[in-house]
């Protein structure tokens, strides 16, 4: 058992560390429950509880959220409508988000699987400097899609929001 100042009390029966658990107007809590025997220290858990939440909410600030955006295209797209889209694409990835690209089929467009395929590797080779392939284009029903991740900065310090 461990007292409220950290100090070892040795150990103790139950009704022993409720006891000095009472005198001190504090509360007993099991720490390690798996060791032989289980350690109990004598603490004000509500307080515990609050340094512990605090403690998740800073970890959980100082981490930064990947989100997946999406950029669907057709086989018919046109030259300078795709350029939009890529320089779309663009924007995610350097705003460090992962990107998903859907090139959609509509009704006989899934025999041109060999344009969208020549496609998707020009948008590819257009984003290589800011962007990894994550996945490959693979063909999902009437859907052909890639991921692309943003590289790694090396030594960058993310703005803080």
């Amino acid at each position: 058992m461990i007292d409220a100042e950290g100090k070892q009390l040795g150990i103790l029966t139950l009704a022993e560390a409720l006891d000095v658990a009472a005198k001190a107007g504090l509360d007993l809590v099991e720490v390690a429950p798996q060791g032989d025997p289980p350690v109990c220290k004598v603490m004000d858990y509500g307080k515990f509880r609050y340094q512990q939440s605090k403690k998740l909410h800073t970890a959980k600030k100082g981490a930064s959220v990947v989100q997946v955006k999406e950029m669907r295209l057709r086989p018919k797209t046109e030259e300078h409508d795709l350029q939009v889209k890529i320089r779309h694409i663009r924007k995610f990835l350097e705003e460090q988000n992962k990107v998903k690209i859907t090139m959609m089929f509509r009704g006989r467009e899934i025999a041109y699987a060999d344009h969208a395929r020549r496609t998707m590797e020009q948008i590819r080779n257009s984003l290589a400097e800011i962007g990894t392939v994550e996945q490959f284009p693979r063909l999902e029903g009437r859907s052909m899609t890639m991921y692309l991740a943003p590289k790694k900065q090396g030594g960058a310090v993310e703005k803080g929001k």
